[in-house]
Order: C-alpha cells, then structure tokens, then sequence
C-alpha cells in the first residue's frame, strides 16, 4: 500500500504543476473568467484544490479549526499555485516518511456536518488524490472552453512513462 501512495502522492504533485503551467501561461483575465463548473473560474477551482488539500492535512494533524486558504484571499493565481503545489510536496513527504502503522492508522474528525467520522489515513490519502484528479479533469474542460488547444496530458500513466 504504501509504494501505491508514495506513487500517487508523486504524481499529484506532478500532475497539478503540469495544469498550473498551462493556466499560468494564460492572461489573467483568463485565469479569473466565470466559466460553467462547479466553480467559477480556473483560480477558483484551483483554490477549492488547496482548500481541500489544506483541510484534510489539518484534519490529519488533528486540528479544532480550520484555516481555509480561501478564507480572505486576496492573492493572484500564481500564489494559489503556489500554496496548492506546496501543501501537494507536504503529502508527498508525509506519505515517503510514513510507517505502515501510521498508514492504517485510524483518526477521528468531524465532517461538515459537524458528524464524527473515523477513517484509516490510507483512504483519506486516496481520497485526497483522486479528488485532485477529478478537479484537474475539471481544470482540463474549461480551458477547451476559453480555446485553450495546447493541454498538457496530466494522466497516471503519462507520469509513470516520464519516470522512466
């Protein structure tokens, strides 16, 4: 389990730095512009990504309050994937140093409806990376949707031929 995590883990911080180039490289007005998602625009999206990657380390790290990165944002895109690649590197290092103990360990935490949830950190963690890969999906429909043509591929197996 833990070289499938370790390998995840990689390949979410790769793969959001792949999309982050791709919206970076557009105009700001781009980056910021309402499209038809879940979330309004490409920074948007990017920082419900951070948001939830940061709430679910803080969950972890047991944590009684959250500090929601978008909670009073007043930064540019870049800063988003900043934070996002930053909080993606501190899983990617929590997950390479983790025992298998700590892997199955089962924490407690309290969900959005303020219910008592248990779950092992293991599917936490997947959970976690696949999240990624359903909004970087996202990411990838409404840059068609502003003309984008040039999109990077950002699938699992694309990242496991370049580790070659």
């Amino acid at each position: 389990m833990k070289e499938l995590l370790k390998q995840l883990a990689a390949y979410n911080t790769w793969a959001t730095q792949r999309i982050a180039e791709a919206i970076l490289a557009l105009p700001e007005e781009k980056q910021t512009a309402a499209l038809p998602s879940s979330y309004e625009s490409l920074q948007r999206t990017l920082l419900h990504m951070w948001d939830a990657e940061s709430i679910w380390w803080q969950r972890m790290k047991l944590h009684e309050r959250f500090v929601r990165p978008s909670d009073n944002f007043k930064g540019t895109t870049r800063d988003v994937v900043n934070g996002l690649l930053s909080q993606s590197k501190l899983w990617e290092g929590w997950v390479n140093a983790a025992s298998d103990y700590s892997l199955d360990h089962v924490f407690e935490y309290r969900d959005n409806k303020r219910e008592q949830v248990k779950m092992p950190i293991y599917q936490m963690l997947l959970h976690v990376f696949n999240h990624g890969t359903y909004h970087r999906g996202q990411l990838v429909n409404m840059l068609r949707q502003l003309g984008v043509e040039k999109i990077p591929g950002t699938d699992f197996a694309l990242w496991v031929w370049n580790k070659k």
